[in-house]
Formats: C-alpha cells, structure tokens, sequence
C-alpha cells in the first residue's frame, strides 16, 4: 500500500485503473496526497487495488467506461464523496482483434473505438459539467505510438489512439484557459493488456529501444501525476511520447 503524504485538497478520477498503467497512474496521485476514484469492469479487481492503494483516501466504481450511466455515477460519487473533481485521466481500453484492417469487422473497430475514444470524451464532458467548467482542472488522456504512425495489425487500436491525441487537442482548445489537457504516448510498457507485445521475447522487444528496456507502468504514472499538476501549468494540448528513445531510431 502507498504511504499517502497529507491530503493534498486535490481529487482524481482514474479510469481502467485496476491494474497496469491506470493503477500506476493512481498510486502517484495518491502518493503526492490526493484522493482518487479509480475504475473498472471488474468489482473485485477494483477492491483488491483500492486495498492497496488505501481505502481511506480511493473509491472504486465497478462498470464499463463507454456506458454513460457509468461515467455519470462516476462522477457523481467522487463529488459525494470527496467534494470535487480537479483531475481525470482517461486510461481505459482495449485492443480486441490483431490482424490487417482491410479484414476487420467493422463491429470490433466500433467497440474499439467506444472503449478508447468515445469514453473519453463521455468522461470529460461528465467531469467539466459536474466540476471543472466553474472550478478548472486537467485532463490526461492516455494515446499510444500506435496512434502516432503506422501500427500493422492493430491497426482499429491505431487508429483510436490517433484519435485520442486529436480529442486532446480539440478539449484543449475549447477548455482553455481554466482547463489543460494534454496526452501521452507510451511505447510497450509491461502490462498484461500488453504482454501479447514482448511475453516470451523481452529481451528481444527490449534490443530495439536504445533504452534497452520496456516501459513500466510506474515511468507513465509518474508523467500523468505531473501533468495533472501546477508543474505543468503552461502545459496544454500536448502529447508526450514515452517511449524509452524508440522513434530515434527512425533517424539512425
């Protein structure tokens, strides 16, 4: 369990935070003092992190992010619970199909981009209407390098994740100034969500990266935790690629 500093007055709403980058992103966020409701589609993966993360300053919200019922209650709790709502980061996705996208059932590209980008939009619409339009904030929304060039296979995720780094732009622009909004870009990071990409061959995937490593989920929490801070003030509209020097390569 993380050893929260003194209540920072700051509260977050993680999404898809039960495990990998999104409980990363929690766990830093709680660590500096902040109060935050974290979720996800399974009632007692949320417990197991809320029990780790500290019950006593995190709220777990079992359901679906592209559900608006979902991101309503959301909302609604945290504001209960906690009063306020300064910060979102919209962590949650999925990636259900691999293979070329002349092929792709047009059904999955739907639920894809659902899940990745229309959640995050229904999120962010939620969280300014409840809180932040009068009170200000930030807003991270997690995109990929995929989102960034070309990404054969999973090419629907690919595609979302682009998406996400427009949305960004788009919130930013019409949100500003009281709210910033910026994204970031990891390369693989060891998650389960991602082990299909290294599992079996790590150090392989790892021998591409001048780095020599795959990202961890804690090297994202840490970028998401100081976006959403004072830190980063003068900071909107961005995406920031993480991605242990890997598009360097495109230059070697």
């Amino acid at each position: 369990m993380s050893t929260p500093q003194p209540d920072s007055g700051r509260v977050a709403i993680v999404t898809g935070a039960s495990r990998g980058i999104g409980y990363a992103i929690a766990e830093a966020l709680v660590a500096r003092g902040d109060r935050v409701t974290i979720t996800g589609r399974s009632e007692d993966a949320l417990k197991e992190a809320v029990d780790r993360l500290g019950s006593d300053r995190v709220l777990g919200i079992a359901g679906k992010a592209h559900d608006e019922a979902h991101q309503a209650e959301t909302v609604e709790r945290t504001i209960e619970a906690f009063g306020r709502v300064d910060f979102l980061a919209n962590n949650a996705g999925t990636n259900p199909v691999f293979g070329p996208i002349a092929e792709l059932d047009l059904g999955v590209a739907r639920k894809v981009f659902e899940t990745n980008v229309i959640s995050a939009l229904g999120f962010a619409q939620q969280t300014y209407k409840a809180w932040q339009k009068e009170h200000g904030g930030a807003i991270v929304n997690i995109s990929s390098v995929s989102g960034l060039s070309a990404a054969p296979f999973i090419g629907a995720y690919g595609i979302s994740k682009a998406a996400m780094v427009n949305l960004t732009q788009q919130l930013a622009a019409e949100m500003a100034p009281g709210i910033r909004v910026n994204a970031i870009a990891p390369a693989v990071v060891k998650t389960k969500f991602a082990a299909a990409l290294y599992e079996g061959r790590e150090e392989e995937a790892a021998a591409a990266y001048p780095l020599k490593r795959l990202g961890v989920p804690e090297d994202i929490g840490g970028a998401a935790a100081f976006l959403l801070s004072d830190a980063a003030a003068w900071i909107t509209g961005q995406t920031l690629v993480i991605d242990g020097g890997m598009f360097l390569n495109a230059f070697v």
